[in-house]
């Protein structure tokens, strides 16, 4: 994939290689599809509100309450 990604103008893979990170947690395709479709359900519109940024987060598993 690395080849592929040297393809792309720096602005793609830059955010191509972000959510790679950003979903990395996610270890089934059930989970990445529900998360992708989540996300662009929730920019939709072009706004975010900051239940929604949690709902995602919380979806990604990187957002968590304090321990």
């Amino acid at each position: 994939m690395n080849w592929l990604l040297k393809l792309l103008p720096q602005d793609k893979r830059a955010l191509l290689e972000l959510a790679i990170r950003i979903t990395a947690s996610l270890d089934t395709g059930r989970e990445r599809t529900e998360v992708a479709r989540y996300g662009a359900e929730m920019l939709k519109d072009g706004k975010v509100t900051v239940g929604e940024w949690a709902k995602f987060g919380s979806k990604l598993g990187v957002l968590r309450g304090p321990h």
